[in-house]
């Protein structure tokens, strides 16, 4: 015979409905204070497990959520995941977790499984190449798509990213109000809106101090440590006076930026001033100490997960852009005034 606990079980044992258990267990506030205390004691002395598959065959709803991020090894992409990791606990929801690597087939292939397993929802920063017209047929099949940090031209989904633009115009401004007139810019790939609000920041401030864009002085290249190391040895190894401040897309390309630096004998925040991006906890605590962007990350992680939730509860009307405001934080690596 079977010892399994169930709602029933618990119900029985403290004189309660089946359904004020179910209501205590997930937290609904339909269910008194003292009450709820009392299954939840109740259920964990008897070692109740909570049956999702069971649950989501009453409710037909699973209590999981796709999240798709690019690169689960970058913190700007870890502290969004945070973000979204609390917002959906206090709802008592799960997530699946999908490293795309701006691979669009791997992107597709988990969406699938998403709808293999029932998921409820899907929150994403879009893969390379993403059109509006996948994030629609998304949509068609019945999944709710609230996109994080990245957007797709032409989509009406929800989307919950920093004003990178903005910032990128920020924080080349800063700069240039320090003296330099030769600005270099790493990183970003056109084909991603980051990349290009980015760019479009850094053209924008150029412009306005009347500075001459010089093509040169801008590499596209991948988002870590090591491209920011061989990008500043690709610029700087022939040409040490190429420039006089480097902006970066991101953190990460600015710390081995610095480490590239001192490959070739220069200091950053003294020979060369350096940014980045994102402001992750590594900025703050590296040597120099890193001027940076704060851009919201694990906020826009909150906030996208919260438009989800509501999505679920019945709320189309979320709105389709939220740009978080950006926030200079200038420290040692971009160094004094000029001359």
């Amino acid at each position: 015979m079977s010892n399994k606990v169930t709602l029933s079980t618990i119900a029985d044992s403290l004189g309660v409905s089946t359904a004020t258990v179910s209501l205590a267990l997930r937290d609904s506030p339909l269910v008194a204070d003292a009450t709820r205390a009392r299954i939840k004691e109740a259920a964990a002395r008897s070692g109740y497990i909570y049956n999702r598959r069971a649950a989501s065959l009453r409710t037909s709803r699973s209590g999981i959520i796709g999240v798709l991020v690019p690169d689960i090894m970058n913190p700007f992409f870890a502290e969004i995941l945070l973000g979204i990791e609390e917002e959906l606990g206090l709802s008592r929801q799960t997530f699946f977790l999908c490293n795309h690597r701006d691979d669009i087939s791997v992107q597709k292939n988990f969406l699938e499984t998403l709808l293999q397993f029932g998921a409820d929802g899907v929150i994403v920063s879009p893969a390379i190449g993403t059109t509006a017209a996948d994030i629609k047929a998304i949509e068609d099949t019945g999944l709710p798509v609230v996109m994080v940090a990245r957007w797709v031209q032409g989509s009406r989904a929800p989307v919950y990213r920093g004003d990178d633009k903005k910032g990128a115009y920020m924080v080349t401004r800063h700069l240039i109000e320090l003296g330099h007139r030769k600005l270099a810019f790493i990183g970003g790939r056109r084909e991603t809106s980051t990349g290009n609000d980015r760019r479009e920041g850094f053209l924008a401030a150029l412009e306005q101090a009347g500075i001459e864009y010089d093509p040169a002085l801008q590499i596209g290249t991948e988002r870590t440590r090591k491209a920011g190391y061989e990008s500043v040895r690709k610029l700087f190894g022939e040409k040490p006076d190429c420039a006089t401040a480097i902006v970066c897309f991101n953190d990460l390309l600015a710390i081995g930026a610095m480490s590239g630096l001192r490959s070739l004998g220069l200091e950053p925040g003294r020979d060369v001033a350096v940014t980045g991006y994102d402001d992750i906890a590594e900025a703050e605590i590296s040597a120099p100490t890193l001027t940076s962007v704060w851009n919201g990350q694990q906020r826009a992680g909150q906030l996208a997960a919260r438009a989800m939730v509501s999505i679920l509860s019945g709320d189309r009307d979320i709105g389709e852009v939220r740009l978080i405001e950006p926030e200079l934080r200038a420290r040692q690596s971009s160094g004094g005034k000029i001359g």
